[in-house]
């Protein structure tokens, strides 16, 4: 399926890279504290913050001071989907998708152990990581989805652990953007000389998988893991819903 031509332009722009992730660091800014953590000028910010909003990465709002005059408008990244419309789009879609591919392709090897919350989830993610180029190979019994390196390290290629950060806080904020029992367990950057790993995790208190005790293949040098546990990146190409071996 062609790639729609308007999905994800706004993380095209390193200067908006490095805007959500001000956004994700300080939830809650105003305007001119992000443009002033950016070192963007104030309109420059604007038209970029209304860019990831338009695609859902962040909304705004305003914040009551209790003071006369109109309340500040603060910015926050979108973990959940009643808060930016773009957003809710995009997880219907993705469920849509999901649901008639596996009525059309049933595959009970490849889905055992997942309730539908589970399935949803994934849906989301994989809508995400193929509208964004990224190339998902996703083992859905094992929770590990292949990647290849991602588009933001090579825009902010000065700032690899920024790229890293961001895209893995996106991928979080997707998963608690539909009810279920994943959520992201680790990021593997660069495992091989064209691939990154994104490894899933099952919350034990709602859980439904047989995943979440597989780690990734040993060998993944641990220190090039520039985001904390719970956070995550992706990369660049092709759709490919796979089971791997």
């Amino acid at each position: 399926m062609p790639r729609r031509t308007t999905d994800f332009r706004g993380l095209a722009e390193p200067s908006r890279v490095r805007l959500l992730r001000e956004v994700q660091a300080a939830p809650g800014s105003t305007l001119k504290q992000l443009a002033d953590g950016t070192g963007l000028h104030i309109n420059t910010a604007r038209e970029h913050l209304q860019t990831l909003e338009k695609e859902g990465f962040v909304t705004s709002q305003a914040r009551p001071t209790g003071a006369r005059g109109r309340p500040p408008v603060v910015y926050l990244p979108v973990d959940d989907p009643s808060m930016n419309a773009a957003a809710r789009r995009r997880i219907d879609r993705a469920r849509e998708k999901g649901d008639l591919l596996r009525r059309i392709m049933p595959d009970p090897d490849r889905t055992a152990g997942l309730d539908e919350a589970a399935l949803h989830q994934l849906d989301a993610l994989y809508e995400h990581l193929d509208d964004a180029g990224l190339s998902p190979e996703l083992d859905e019994p094992r929770l590990r989805v292949g990647i290849t390196p991602c588009p933001f390290y090579r825009i902010v290629d000065d700032d690899r652990e920024l790229a890293c950060a961001v895209h893995a806080r996106i991928l979080r904020d997707i998963l608690t953007q539909v009810p279920g029992p994943l959520h992201l367990q680790e990021l593997l950057p660069f495992v091989g000389p064209t691939a990154c790993l994104v490894v899933l995790g099952v919350d034990s208190r709602t859980g439904s998988s047989t995943a979440d005790s597989h780690r990734p293949s040993p060998g993944v040098d641990d220190h090039l893991d520039p985001v904390p546990t719970g956070e995550s990146l992706p990369a660049n190409g092709t759709r490919s819903r796979t089971h791997s071996a």
